[in-house]
């Protein structure tokens, strides 16, 4: 990496998450979904998926069935998760430093330091930016890419 350049980078976690929640709103109306079958459609490890569901199943983001229809489904609408909700879920703080992952800022040069505003401006467009957009709307755009590539 070269020196003074910032990188955040989304875990695999965070980002097969984000496609495993993408998955569930997709199918939504088909009852509990098997982890096997997000796994097979995603081209995902099934191992590795049951690494990420503990991450929502505490929270209430999923619900679940155990059993021979057991599987998981979305607990609420696609329109009211965000990309940001299910990253910070499984990512923790999508903080550009650390210093802004404790509240108050937990570095003792905080008040004297030139570049926070900086890292929290950025940190707020990261934020806004991923809270800005539901599953509902990685769906519709989908469907938009879908229907635009129709031809005849």
């Amino acid at each position: 990496m070269k020196q003074g350049v910032l990188v955040m980078k989304i875990s695999t976690k965070g980002r097969y998450a984000l496609r495993m929640m993408i998955d569930l709103a997709e199918h939504e109306n088909c009852g509990f979904i098997a982890l096997k079958d997000i796994a097979e459609r995603q081209n995902l490890s099934k191992k590795y998926l049951e690494q990420i569901v503990p991450a929502f199943n505490k929270t209430g983001v999923l619900r679940t069935n155990r059993g021979f229809q057991g599987g998981y489904q979305l607990s609420r609408s696609p329109d009211q998760y965000t990309v940001g909700e299910i990253l910070r879920l499984t990512e923790g703080s999508l903080s550009p430093v650390s210093c802004l992952d404790q509240e108050p800022v937990g570095c003792e040069r905080s008040a004297d330091c030139p570049t926070l505003p900086i890292w929290q401006g950025l940190e707020k467009v990261i934020n806004d930016y991923l809270d800005s957009i539901t599953l509902q709307d990685i769906l519709d755009r989908q469907r938009e890419r879908y229907a635009n590539d129709y031809v005849i």
